[in-house]
């Protein structure tokens, strides 16, 4: 009786005991690594000169007038990636609402482009946004409209590369806003008919209230993908012109090799930013949530 009483005790915890082995194998010692790695002058092609620093590797990282631009970079990205695609996933959404096979083509169609690899597709926008023989251009010019210079061009440059973010997060987020819009029953909207509500207010008061933690959870998940992106400035821009489009993961890349003490300092103070907004986000939007 002992020995099953005790096995029942430590039984919830042997079992989830290869779960917390995994977090803390490739989360928590990671983490601890970098936060280690950023009080170090380390470098990986000569490991003989690495050498404790303290917290010197953040003091030059404040005073880095690039760390900064790259930092405004993310901000301006992030804010462009999360606006554009949760505003325009919402209104995909609504139009693909009914369940029909039109709408299921539709759907199957705008969610492909996320399951294409990113650097295929930046590849691909990386042809059509080429001034001189690109797609887009051409297009442009077939109206009648001012072509751009899109990628050449450091005013030009962040802009499309959000462009291709979106287009291709667009359709997931969409689907998940779509199954959310699915699920509210229709008798509540039965109800606010018969009390002649119109569609604005059926909008604000019924459909986004309701859908609310699918979009609590887009607006989280999408702030810290975006935060974390490197694919697509990597392969349409490599950071330029004039590091318009440098974010901080890239930053963090440029110094991979040469100083990753100064490459862990910069993930750490990302790694803050992200927490502290993910933190603001759960402290000011959580309680609005509207849970059926």
């Amino acid at each position: 009786m002992r020995n099953h009483a005790l096995w029942e005790k430590l039984r919830p915890y042997v079992m989830i005991a290869p779960a917390m082995a995994g977090i803390v194998l490739f989360v928590v010692y990671p983490v601890l690594y970098l936060v280690r790695l950023s009080f170090y002058k380390y470098n990986l092609m000569n490991k003989a000169k690495s050498k404790f620093i303290g917290w010197d590797n953040y003091r030059k990282l404040f005073g880095n007038d690039d760390f900064y631009k790259s930092l405004v970079n993310t901000v301006w990205y992030t804010v462009g990636v999360v606006a554009l695609t949760m505003i325009l996933s919402l209104l995909i959404a609504l139009w693909l609402r009914r369940s029909s096979r039109w709408n299921a083509l539709v759907q199957a169609g705008i969610f492909t482009p996320h399951i294409v690899s990113i650097v295929s597709i930046a590849l691909l926008w990386l042809w059509m946004m080429e001034p001189s023989h690109g797609l887009l251009n051409y297009v442009l010019q077939s109206l009648g409209l001012p072509t751009s210079t899109w990628l050449q061009s450091s005013k030009t440059a962040l802009v499309s590369v959000i462009i291709v973010s979106v287009w291709h997060g667009i359709g997931y987020y969409a689907l998940i806003l779509v199954a959310a819009l699915q699920s509210i029953p229709p008798s509540i909207y039965e109800a606010a008919a018969l009390d002649n509500a119109g569609r604005f207010k059926l909008f604000f008061r019924i459909t986004l209230p309701l859908i609310s933690p699918q979009l609590f959870f887009v607006l989280v998940i999408m702030t810290i993908g975006s935060f974390k992106v490197f694919d697509t400035v990597q392969v349409m821009t490599d950071g330029g012109p004039n590091q318009a489009t440098s974010t901080i993961v890239y930053y963090i890349f440029r110094y991979r090799s040469t100083n990753i003490g100064y490459s862990s300092a910069t993930g750490v103070v990302l790694m803050l930013v992200v927490g502290a907004l993910t933190f603001l986000y759960f402290r000011l939007l959580s309680r609005k949530l509207h849970y059926q």
